[in-house]
């Protein structure tokens, strides 16, 4: 048994040495092929250097080749270009020293034609002296002849010539009048009268009343209610009167303000469709009237711009306009007028080859103002002007629409067609009504205006303000200045008075002999 575990010992430490030694051999071996591949990676690694080293040599050998060759070509070329400099300089050197050649010549040319034109000027300025010697020997001469100094004749000559040429000039104004105005009345009249067939348009005056229509009599007696408390609550609350007589199936609203009396008419209406008419009904309904009435304001200005057909219209604009239906002048419905106008304007511009959209929104807006007057103080057309320009329109528009009234001068023809449009829609038959206080001051002042000049006679307001007859003294004025008389009224009216349309003065003069036979 010891035999055996010593054998086994052996054996144990015989395979470890034997172990051992064969990893020490293994080991010289492989550090043996370590250092051979190292020396071998050493050799290539050397080989590689000296590759690149004669790679980068040849390579630094081509790059100095290369600049070498750009810098001789730089330099030709430079060179070049230095040669064509220099054959340039020559050129301009020699054409300048041409020129200066020429530029000697010329002055001494100047030189002497200078000096000729000097000797020339002596001549003159002698030849002048001695024409100046002469004619003042003439004047003396004339002047003994006709006993008269030269002052003297000059104003007897200036005396004959003002009184013939006085005569013919006047004579010739008065055609050349005559011919302009007749040619122009017929074609303002032919294209005003065309505007006015082409638009009839119904009359735009407006009354003071209104009338609501019942579905019977029966309702008279609730809208007054008992006692009289129902007609009073609608009139306090409204600001119009109620007028009921005996008119069957009919109230009469009166009222100077078109709004209230539009309130007033809206808010009846609602009360006799609902059938509770009361105090505290009426106030209610009247409340909700004129919260409505801003929309009725805004389709009023819509209707009226879509009825003229323009476009991109500021949304105030619209409102502003819808405010016209609302307001009279000489009890013409303003918004109606101002439809009115802008038809006209829209037809007359067609008849001149004008804008028609442009004309049709002057006309349109021409009143605008008159929306603003009661807030701002000024005239309706330089508030409307005003107004238009804060909100961007064209100047076109603004100027025609401060200018129809020619309180400011007009800078187009539209200023002129709104004038004219303006004008028409006012004096048409009914389109305007006044009070017989108005019209009679009116006529007085006319005539009081005609009989304002020296060597009017008489003066008669003929065709309802739109005429003048003024009979003038034939020994005080002639012909020519009849004509320059009527002139002057006009314009005396022009800057004194505010009418629609325009008006004719006609002066009368005439020489009556009168002899008895005996």
């Amino acid at each position: 048994m010891l035999e055996m575990m010593i054998t086994a010992a052996l054996t144990a430490a015989a395979g470890l040495a034997l172990g051992y030694g064969l990893r020490v051999w293994m080991s010289a071996v492989r550090s043996s092929q370590m250092e051979r591949d190292a020396n071998q990676l050493l050799k290539d690694a050397k080989n590689g250097a000296d590759n690149l080293l004669k790679d980068a040599a040849l390579k630094a050998k081509d790059e100095v080749l290369k600049a070498r060759e750009e810098f001789e070509a730089s330099t030709r070329s430079r060179r070049d270009e230095l040669a064509n400099l220099d054959n340039r300089i020559a050129q301009k050197e020699s054409n300048l020293e041409r020129k200066v050649a020429l530029i000697d010549k010329k002055e001494r040319a100047t030189e002497l034609r200078s000096a000729e034109v000097e000797k020339q000027a002596g001549e003159n300025e002698k030849v002048r002296e001695d024409l100046s010697r002469l004619m003042d020997e003439e004047k003396m001469r004339l002047q003994r002849i006709a006993g008269m100094t030269q002052a003297e004749a000059r104003l007897t000559l200036m005396t004959r010539v003002e009184s013939e040429v006085h005569n013919e000039v006047g004579g010739l104004i008065r055609r050349l009048q005559e011919e302009a105005k007749e040619t122009a009345e017929r074609e303002a009249r032919k294209i005003v009268s065309l505007a006015v067939q082409r638009y009839a348009a119904s009359h735009s005056s407006e009354l003071m009343t209104s009338s609501v229509s019942l579905p019977n009599d029966e309702m008279k007696g609730r809208i007054i209610g008992r006692d009289g408390r129902n007609i009073r609550a609608i009139e306090a609350a409204t600001g119009v009167n109620l007028l009921i007589d005996d008119t069957p199936e009919a109230v009469v609203i009166s009222a100077f303000d078109p709004v209230r009396r539009e309130v007033a008419i809206i808010s009846l209406e609602l009360l006799i469709l609902d059938g509770r008419i009361h105090p505290a009904r009426i106030e209610e309904v009247v409340n909700k009237t004129r919260d409505e009435m801003d929309e009725r304001i805004r389709q009023a200005g819509e209707e009226a711009i879509y009825q003229v057909g323009i476009r991109d219209v500021d949304p105030e604009l619209v409102r502003t306009l819808g405010r016209l239906k609302f307001r009279s002048s000489y009890s013409q419905n303003v918004l109606m007028h101002s439809i009115e106008v802008a038809q006209l304007m829209g037809v007359m511009a067609a008849e001149l080859g004008l804008d028609v959209t442009l004309a049709k929104r002057i006309g349109l807006l021409h009143d605008i103002g008159k929306a603003l007057d009661h807030n701002i103080e000024g005239s309706h057309a330089q508030i409307g002007a005003d107004f238009l320009r804060r909100l961007g329109e064209a100047s076109v528009v603004i100027n025609a629409v401060a200018a129809h009234h020619e309180e400011v001068p007009g800078e187009s023809l539209y200023a002129i067609l709104a004038a004219a449009g303006d004008a028409i829609s006012a004096s048409r038959p009914g389109a305007r009504s006044e009070t017989s206080d108005i019209y009679v001051k009116r006529l007085e002042k006319l005539e009081g205006i005609a009989n304002s000049f020296p060597g009017v006679d008489k003066s008669y307001a003929i065709q309802a303000g739109r005429e003048m007859r003024v009979v003038v003294q034939p020994e005080k004025v002639n012909d020519h200045d009849a004509m320059s008389l009527a002139r002057n009224i006009c314009k005396k009216i022009e800057s004194e008075m505010q009418y629609p349309g325009q008006i004719k003065v006609m002066v009368v003069r005439e020489t009556r002999c009168v002899e008895y036979a005996r």
